[in-house]
């Protein structure tokens, strides 16, 4: 009886069977299974229980109930919506979908991906929402790939080679036809555009389009990187062409047209090695506690003329790239160094911002407008502030008024709740080769200092003119720098970690967050945990964009802010040229969608240029960490993930992994919201900023990778009850449904699949 009983239990009726399986396929929305799958995930073991459900799997296919894949193959039929989003994949080979038509990311799992990659744009199928229960879906279509083109190490084999990708953008590897090499062979570093990339094939086709050279060159390395972010290396010729046919002379009439400055002290004050000079700074006195002052700016809106070839190229470039040891320019050299540059004893054509200011450094009067200049001398940051420091030399007087005045702007500027984040430069020292031999660190002094403040200073003068508000009048369209305000849960974050060190901000009000803000930077100064809070603290602020919406720039405190002053490195600052003329000449304001669009792609680029930059500092540091390899160092725990922590070096600043499989005292386990991980039995904690003593382990030049090994902890703790109590308290960890992956770290990558 027993026995039969139990059957019974485990033969539902037809109607209850199908309601059952419904519910298993839509909790299971984007797998194709047959009778048997099903059974086994039901725990069906039955004969006649299984021809059951193979039947009724059979009537809902026919019915319309699910989707008929292919004979005796079901899969669950969408009710969902469709949208159109970008993709952001994680560390483990899913995604995320990005899209303004939803308010919650959309996961994708690795096998619904249809071959999309991080940052393409995407149509997604969402699947109908369970309770509780993430958005997911599915992608149905790549509408747009963000890019084409990869970077990587050809490796050949007997009638086919593979491209394997240096970078993060692509996790698989790419079919390489033989003639489709052209001439590049096996372990050369080169660039691959995508050809066709079937939808039953797991791997991309591609040819060569680059051959970079061999790895561990500089210049093929240097090459390697912009050619990873898709930044351009050389001009076309037709642009080189229509640069060399622009004259260094200028003509009589345009001198005519313009203000004449050339008879004012003027002069430059840039890095020693500069070789384009976009800034100068004249002034004289016009009575005792009176003076004029000119910020003079390059007026590279003269000599490249909105949609010629040199404007087009400027634009897609949008801006210079400084790596570690060149700089790629936005315009091509004759005009960068030359025609453009303001250098010394010749007469260059400017766009001026010209103040009045008193001794209290209050601006009197201002005037914006085109003029012709002759800078007197070119200063490098050291010998302008050795005149500031006591020494004698040229324009000692002038030097000394501007550098009593900077020091009042900026006096002023952090009275009003400007933010003051200054964190050393690392530099290397370069041989021939460009192979680093020693690291330094560059700090800002006055001499930096009075050029900035004065560049603030015309920027927000320039925005202030143009988009305050005048009576009876529309504002006109402009190009804005803006800032905005942090997060009030990333201020959170932040304070909830310092408080680990004794320190806290006030988050009351915009004034108290800044001078709180700003004395905790000057308590950290020196100490070892400085560069670690100083860099959480800029994280923890919004990123500057371009944008004719303007909302201020919060960490300048300026209600008005623009880019005026560097407008041979970037476009945006040659847009505000051109927009400052045509309103002083009474123009009508330009179309806001379409300079809303120059300003996202001009956000864009700058965005990738960074990456660059510090792409180049990366190889760098695994370079000169190659020739150390086994030595032993003191540094702090700049970075926590799943798959470790990352140490900054205190001598070189040098960034590596601490593997958590070579941690092999306990199993740990990550806790993203207190920035550690935690031993799952002897709860030992590793947390951001702990001092730890490391051996380096490993210097991987291709993937610009460093592993180091454990030596010693100095600050780590055991936190038994309370790390474990915070583990376990985080019910996401047990829940994947509502957690959302990290997105993948910039320098780390998942395992190729082939």
């Amino acid at each position: 009886m027993k026995k039969k009983k139990k059957n019974q239990e485990l033969t539902p009726s037809k109607p209850e069977l199908w309601k059952r399986l419904l519910t298993f396929m839509a909790n299971h929305p984007s797998e194709v299974l047959n009778y048997k799958d099903v059974a086994q995930r039901l725990q069906v073991h039955t004969v006649g229980m299984k021809r059951q459900i193979s039947e009724v799997l059979r009537e809902m296919g026919e019915q319309g109930a699910l989707e008929v894949v292919s004979t005796g193959r079901y899969k669950f039929r969408q009710c969902g919506s469709y949208i159109t989003g970008t993709v952001e994949l994680t560390a483990k080979g899913a995604a995320y979908i990005i899209s303004d038509e939803t308010d919650e990311d959309v996961f994708v799992p690795f096998s619904n991906l249809k071959h999309a990659l991080n940052g393409d744009k995407v149509k997604v199928l969402v699947y109908a929402r369970s309770r509780n229960r993430r958005p997911e879906g599915e992608v149905v279509e790549v509408l747009e790939r963000k890019r084409g083109t990869f970077v990587g190490t050809v490796e050949c084999s007997a009638g086919y080679a593979f491209l394997l990708p240096s970078g993060k953008q692509m996790p698989y590897d790419v079919f390489l036809p033989m003639e489709r090499l052209h001439g590049a062979k096996d372990g050369d570093k080169v660039v691959v555009k995508l050809l066709s990339w079937p939808e039953n094939q797991k791997n991309p086709v591609g040819e060569v389009i680059q051959v970079l050279g061999r790895p561990g060159d500089n210049d093929t390395e240097m090459n390697a990187i912009m050619a990873e972010y898709e930044l351009p290396v050389k001009f076309p010729p037709a642009v080189e062409r229509a640069a060399d046919r622009i004259p260094l002379e200028i003509p009589a009439e345009e001198i005519k047209k313009r203000k004449d400055y050339r008879e004012v002290t003027t002069f430059t004050i840039d890095p020693a090695d500069a070789k384009d000079f976009d800034d100068a700074l004249s002034i004289r006195e016009l009575r005792t506690g009176l003076y004029e002052i000119g910020v003079h700016i390059a007026d590279v809106s003269y000599y490249v003329k909105e949609n010629t070839v040199l404007d087009k190229e400027a634009f897609a470039r949008a801006t210079s790239v400084y790596l570690v040891d060149r700089t790629i320019p936005m315009l091509p050299e004759r005009l960068s160094n030359g025609v453009c540059s303001l250098r010394p004893d010749e007469d260059k054509l400017c766009f001026s911002v010209i103040l009045k200011m008193n001794a209290n450094a209050e601006v009197l009067d201002q005037w914006f407008g085109r003029t012709v200049i002759r800078s007197n001398r070119r200063f490098a940051y050291e010998e302008a502030q050795a005149i500031i420091e006591g020494a004698d030399g040229d324009c000692r007087q002038e030097i000394l008024w501007l550098n009593d005045l900077a020091q009042k702007l900026r006096a002023e500027r952090f009275k009003a709740g400007a933010l003051d984040f200054e964190r050393e430069e690392v530099k290397f020292y370069l041989d021939e080769k460009g192979h680093p031999t020693g690291v330094y660190f560059k700090r800002s002094k006055e001499a930096n200092k009075l050029i900035e403040e004065f560049m603030l200073l015309a920027n927000k003068k320039v925005a202030e003119f143009i988009g305050k508000p005048k009576p009876g009048k529309k504002a006109k369209t402009f190009v804005y720098r803006v800032h905005e305000q942090p997060l009030p849960e990333k201020l959170e974050d932040f304070n909830r970690f310092i408080a680990k060190f004794g320190y806290g901000v006030k988050t009351g009000s915009r004034k108290a967050l800044t001078s709180s803000m700003n004395r905790l930077i000057g308590e950290v100064r020196d100490r070892p945990e400085q560069n670690l809070i100083q860099t959480l603290a800029i994280r923890t602020m919004a990123k500057a964009v371009y944008s004719t919406d303007n909302v201020g720039h919060y960490g300048l405190a300026f209600d008005y802010y623009t880019h005026f002053t560097s407008p041979i490195r970037r476009y945006p600052d040659v847009m505000v040229h051109r927009l400052l003329q045509r309103y002083l000449d009474a123009g009508r304001s330009v179309n806001k969608e379409k300079y809303e669009e120059y300003c996202k792609h001009s956000s864009e680029m700058e965005q990738l240029a960074a990456n660059a930059e510090r792409a180049s500092i990366k190889y760098k540091q695994v370079e000169f960490m190659a020739d150390r390899l086994g030595q032993v160092y003191s540094g702090t725990i700049s970075g926590v993930t799943q798959w470790g922590f990352y140490v900054e070096l205190d001598d070189s600043k040098c960034e590596g992994l601490v593997s958590v499989t070579e941690l092999i005292d306990d199993q740990y386990e990550f806790d993203e919201k207190n920035y550690c991980i935690i031993g799952r039995h002897h709860h030992k904690c590793y947390q951001l900023g702990d001092r730890v003593t490391v051996r380096v382990a490993k210097a991987n030049l291709v993937a610009r990778q460093l592993d180091y090994e454990l030596v010693s902890d100095e600050s780590s703790t055991a936190k038994p009850k309370a790390a474990k109590k915070k583990i376990s308290d985080k019910k996401s960890a047990d829940k994947p449904a509502k957690k959302k992956e990290k997105p993948i770290r910039k320098d780390r990558k998942p395992k190729k699949r082939r």
